[in-house]
């Protein structure tokens, strides 16, 4: 069993315990039919410049990178509207959580499990994510890789996770919906849960997760 001897369950946040793509069905109609692609591409910029970012060692927070990745996706789709801009960033800190969450967290809280967050998100970000879905009494703590400098998957980022739990890595289980963020976890040693929810194919990386699951 994966979770045999784990003292702490570490979840990643954003495509884990809340939906990114949310932010935009709030404003769909406003958006129109380009709706999806904008989502996908506003997501897919967002993660490639935290990598890029943290290969040209110049680190910006999350916030910021949020934001320029919209910019960039808003720009694609000719869509120049600075009202738009920020309602969509402020949907962004008040993401829907996935239905099977906050049941999840509260059954683990009951059986006495440390519960914290890993997360590239900004500690206010994530705080206030986690207010809005009713979970903040839930978790115990909330790590960003703002406190090292450097995007997932550095190891830099688990390293710090463990510092906070003061546990080693095998006494951790890391949940993440992201598929690459799951390898570069179980790269580093924790023990790593692949949470598959769009049942996609396993990544050709140097050490795939302990178990792969179609929700938390």
């Amino acid at each position: 069993m994966v979770l045999n001897n784990i003292k702490a369950c570490l979840f990643d946040a954003y495509g884990t315990l809340f939906d990114v793509h949310s932010a935009i069905d709030r404003h769909r109609v406003r958006i129109g039919r380009d709706a999806e692609r904008v989502s996908a591409l506003w997501r897919t910029k967002q993660l490639e410049y935290t990598w890029l970012r943290s290969l040209m060692g110049a680190y910006a927070n999350f916030w910021q990178v949020t934001g320029e990745a919209l910019d960039y996706a808003l720009d694609t789709f000719g869509l120049h509207d600075a009202a738009l801009r920020e309602d969509l960033m402020r949907a962004y800190l008040n993401l829907d959580c996935y239905p099977e969450v906050k049941d999840t967290l509260a059954a683990l809280k009951q059986n006495n499990m440390r519960i914290a967050v890993l997360s590239n998100g900004t500690r206010s970000m994530i705080g206030a994510a986690t207010k809005a879905a009713g979970i903040e009494d839930l978790i115990d703590g909330i790590y960003t890789v703002d406190d090292v400098g450097v995007y997932k998957p550095h190891p830099k980022v688990y390293q710090l996770a463990c510092e906070r739990l003061h546990l080693p890595p095998d006494r951790i289980s890391f949940h993440s919906a992201n598929a690459w963020d799951a390898a570069g976890a179980a790269h580093f040693g924790l023990k790593a849960v692949w949470i598959n929810r769009l049942s996609h194919t396993p990544e050709r990386l140097p050490k795939g997760p302990a178990a792969d699951l179609p929700d938390l």
